[in-house]
Order: structure tokens, then sequence, then C-alpha cells
């Protein structure tokens, strides 16, 4: 089974984790790393550390953090160096990811690389603003051959080929 680290400034990860078993119950493989005032970054690593070596499976770790490039997200992107086959980190920490990532671990097969890819559609979908009317409109894609004037497919007639001689 994947091991999971919530790893948060503040009780956030505490918090998170107690919501999570409300609503999935009491999950093994899972733990809290907090970030205090008094902590140092070296204190969030060495319990990360103490997180992964409590895991059943200490080769499929899955690492989720509140904020891309702070110190809890810092401490593990040092900690997977080595493990980049089969850890992975996740930024934007929220509930709907969590569930999600607790439904994964059901298929016993599933890899924290595949339990990574899979919620970070649901974090993403899980932020929602009402009333929906100030929800940004979707971006749109502009079209790529209408950008260019250029046929699509075909050789434009003299280019050069192969050896060199116009064919």
């Amino acid at each position: 089974m994947v091991g999971i680290i919530l790893a948060t400034h503040g009780g956030f990860s505490e918090g998170i984790l107690q919501s999570g078993s409300m609503i999935f119950g009491d999950q093994p493989n899972v733990a809290a790393v907090t970030l205090m005032p008094e902590n140092g970054p070296a204190d969030v690593r060495a319990k990360m550390e103490e997180a992964v070596a409590s895991f059943d499976d200490p080769d499929q770790v899955l690492i989720l953090v509140d904020l891309w490039g702070g110190t809890p997200f810092n401490q593990a992107n040092g900690l997977i160096n080595g493990h980049e086959d089969t850890w992975a980190i996740v930024a934007g920490l929220n509930l709907p990811m969590l569930i999600d990532a607790y439904g994964a671990r059901f298929d016993e097969s599933a890899t924290a690389h595949q339990i990574a890819a899979q919620i970070s559609g649901s974090a993403k979908d899980g932020v929602k603003i009402y009333p929906q009317s100030l929800e940004p409109a979707p971006a749109e894609a502009a079209p790529a051959a209408a950008a260019s004037n250029v046929p699509q497919g075909a050789i434009p007639e003299g280019t050069v080929l192969g050896d060199g001689h116009i064919k």
C-alpha cells in the first residue's frame, strides 16, 4: 500500500488528516508532518524520514504538501532524491485530493506515481466558486492550423530531399 505523508505549515496536516478520517475512516500508512514556528527545515525532514520508516512499503511514498516551494515541499524534494522512480510529490493539498488518494489505495497494485497523476484532477475540480458567475471563463485554445498559411502535410515544390537533388 502506498504510504502518504501530509506535510504542511502549522497544524493544517493534522487537521486535514482528522477531516479525512471523518469521511474515509482511519487510514494506515498515513502520517501528518507539521512545520511549526519553532521548527527548522531539518526538523521537517527528520519527521518525514520517521514517517517513511513507519510505512509498510517504504518504496511507494506519496508526499502531499500545502505549498509548492515552501519548506515542507523543499524538504520532500530533497528526500525524494534517489526515489524519483517510485515516490511522488503533489503540492496544493486539499480535502478532495486526500479523499481521492485514499480511495485509489484500495487498488493494491496502484503506485505512488499513478495516484499522484489521478489526484491532480480531483484537487483542481475541488476548487469551485459560488455564485457560478464568478467562475473564470475556460481558456480557449487557439487553432494551430489557422495560425499558419503554410499547407499542412504537403512538401512544397522545389524542396531538397535526401540526396540534395531537386526531385
